[in-house]
């Protein structure tokens, strides 16, 4: 007779998937959520003259703001009500991350459980309202400086502005809390995605047609669609590989029975760290131009500071030199926030755990945090490479690139991710179904 493991296995095709009507309706919640995100970014702030602003816009779309237009899903290009995104709730979490590493009330409460859980959340929320109101606030102390942007300014504009734009940042971090409890998960990495990926049929489009005028040669495009088809194959490869330690627990006794010890894995992923690297390092070098843009004074500026920020352009190679030092220790920091070797070698000597010969306690900790600090090494690298491929081939081919480093990672991961979750409730559902089946059939026997 066939294990449950091997008929779900052979179970799992289109007919589960037709099957499945609550993951259908999940999928439907998801489509529908994301759809009013992606209408709310067409939605522009009152009092805003999009023309002046669209003008406003082009000459820094190569700075931070082009960044953070990139996860708003072109909010910011538009000045949508949208247009903080969901970045002040990501900011917000990170600190708060930091935070319960360093203020000890913070750390007991992360060892509480569900609600201690609830706690933080509620900290991040608080966080995520204060950072809105202090961006939005400086947005509209922005926009007011441009030249014809705002129809009327003035407090009412200003109060407005942190209201409309607070408010939307709100509204995105409940959706996604939505899309998570009832969708198919990963709300806030969804909203993400799906503002990266909105832009992409036109930056595919704009490629095509630099390579009918002859701007770019066929066989350019050709090589390009193939060197990201290798990229996205080895990000795959790379999200899904993990160093396992053997974990063994010693025999037990209940009773008068005796269990024998059994075996699991510690999985340590080789990059750890995700995305967070990458985003931070792009944002302290765009830092600098979108100052000294904002200030128009580039004219003014002493001539070091001007070459300073010259070498800090896309395509150099100090900013490739530096922006690859700032993976690399963000990647580092990054890890040892979220993973402490310590913690997890006190759960394994609590719960009588243990890798082969290593003493439990601080060697084990030790020992973890010799495996994870090599492993990590081989994530910052691959993370140095996923993002500055991109910038070669830009400086090298003058190929526009529409997905960079960083936001192809998060397009390949959120995929792999929610993959994995409509897997899992495909997975789920038929389970529920051998069991239904193996208690109709005991029932027919028992009669």
């Amino acid at each position: 007779m066939a294990s449950a493991a091997e008929q779900l296995a052979s179970n799992l095709n289109f007919s589960a998937f037709a099957k499945a009507e609550d993951l259908k309706k999940r999928i439907w919640f998801t489509l529908g959520a994301l759809l009013v995100y992606r209408l709310g970014t067409y939605i522009p702030l009152p009092g805003i003259n999009p023309a002046a602003f669209a003008q406003a816009f082009e000459g820094q779309s190569s700075g931070i703001l082009g960044l953070f237009n990139m996860f708003a899903g072109g909010a910011v290009e538009r000045m949508a009500i949208f247009a903080l995104g969901i970045m002040p709730y990501i900011s917000a979490s990170i600190i708060i991350q930091l935070m319960t590493s360093v203020v000890p009330t913070l750390e007991q409460l992360k060892k509480e459980g569900e609600q201690g859980r609830k706690i933080i959340n509620q900290y991040t929320r608080y966080g995520t309202v204060l950072l809105g109101t202090v961006q939005a606030y400086g947005i509209a102390v922005g926009l007011e400086s441009g030249n014809g942007i705002v129809t009327d300014p003035g407090w009412f504009f200003r109060i407005a502005t942190v209201i409309t734009l607070v408010g939307g940042t709100m509204f995105l971090m409940w959706l996604g809390e939505q899309i998570t409890a009832r969708g198919i998960g990963n709300g806030i990495s969804l909203i993400i995605f799906a503002g990266i990926v909105a832009a992409l049929p036109t930056a595919v489009a704009g490629t095509l047609e630099l390579g009918r005028t002859g701007a770019l040669s066929t066989g350019l495009i050709i090589a390009v669609i193939l060197v990201a088809i290798g990229v996205i194959a080895f990000i795959v490869f790379i999200e899904r590989a993990q160093r396992q330690l053997l974990i063994q627990y010693p025999k037990r006794q209940v009773g008068s029975r005796m269990f024998q010890g059994d075996t699991s894995h510690l999985p340590l992923k080789l990059n750890t760290a995700g995305v967070i690297p990458p985003i931070f390092a792009s944002s302290l070098l765009l830092l600098p131009a979108t100052i000294a843009g904002f200030a128009n004074t580039g004219a003014n500026l002493p001539g070091w500071a001007s070459s300073l920020l010259a070498s800090l352009g896309h395509g150099q190679p100090a900013y490739m030199a530096l922006y690859a030092a700032l993976i690399g220790f963000f990647a580092f920091f990054y890890t040892a926030i979220v993973f402490n070797p310590k913690d997890t070698a006190d759960n394994l000597k609590r719960h009588g755990g243990f890798i082969p010969g290593i003493r439990p306690g601080e060697r084990t900790a030790e020992y973890i945090d010799y495996v994870l600090t090599r492993i990590t090494l081989i994530g910052a690298m691959y993370l140095i490479f996923v993002c500055l491929l991109p910038e070669f081939l830009i400086a090298q081919t003058g190929v526009p690139f529409y997905l960079g480093g960083t936001s192809l990672l998060i397009v390949v991961s959120v995929t792999l991710d929610t993959v994995a979750q409509v897997q899992g409730h495909l997975i789920a559902q038929q389970y529920e179904g051998l069991i239904k089946k193996s208690k109709l059939r005991g029932g027919k026997k028992g009669r």
